[in-house]
């Protein structure tokens, strides 16, 4: 059995509610609650691997407003004791999904400020959002194969909250569609 896992439910609406071979799980948002949610789910039940969709901002202008998948995921607002940015001071910088993909910077805030997006996108992110590292790193600890899809939502620069909005439903029907694809369900 898989687990299928999204930040909300609104990035499962094109999703049936019932997916065959697959749990359901909405954490709900940010590293806290994401954290919170999987670490039960794991304590509860044993899955063969999990499987992350949802949104996120794109922090490379040129990357393609479609699904993709995620390699390495960062914190990008956390500092360590020497006051470096993205270092954590007991976690690892970086947690990988172990596969290809993009390099993603998760923090506790939605992106949608210039300024901030200019401040990330020098540690060579392609997209941010809010969940990804957590979600990564509670699957290593537990030893469950974890996939991370997120479609673009928006640019992760200032008016990305009113984009994310009208474009939530757009990315659902992208990652069900993706989904479909890769597993054949």
């Amino acid at each position: 059995m898989k687990l299928l896992l999204a930040a909300l439910e609104s990035e499962l609406s094109a999703f049936p509610e019932e997916l065959d071979g697959f749990d359901r799980l909405v954490s709900g948002p940010g590293k806290l609650q994401a954290t919170y949610a999987l670490t039960r789910a794991l304590d509860a039940k044993v899955y063969d691997e999990i499987v992350v969709v949802g949104t996120a901002g794109a922090i490379d202008p040129d990357l393609a407003a479609t699904v993709h998948e995620v390699g390495t995921a960062f914190q990008h607002d956390v500092t360590d004791l020497d006051g470096i940015s993205g270092q954590h001071v007991s976690l690892p910088a970086r947690v990988s999904t172990g596969r290809e993909g993009v390099l993603i910077a998760t923090g506790d805030h939605f992106v949608e400020d210039a300024e901030v997006t200019a401040v990330i996108r020098p540690s060579g992110a392609a997209l941010v959002d809010m969940e990804t590292y957590a979600y990564i790193w509670v699957a290593g600890q537990f030893g469950v194969p974890i996939r991370v899809f997120r479609a673009v939502s928006d640019q992760a620069e200032d008016g990305a909250l009113t984009d994310w909005r009208e474009a939530v439903a757009r990315c659902s029907v992208q990652l069900r569609e993706f989904i479909r694809g890769e597993y054949g369900v």
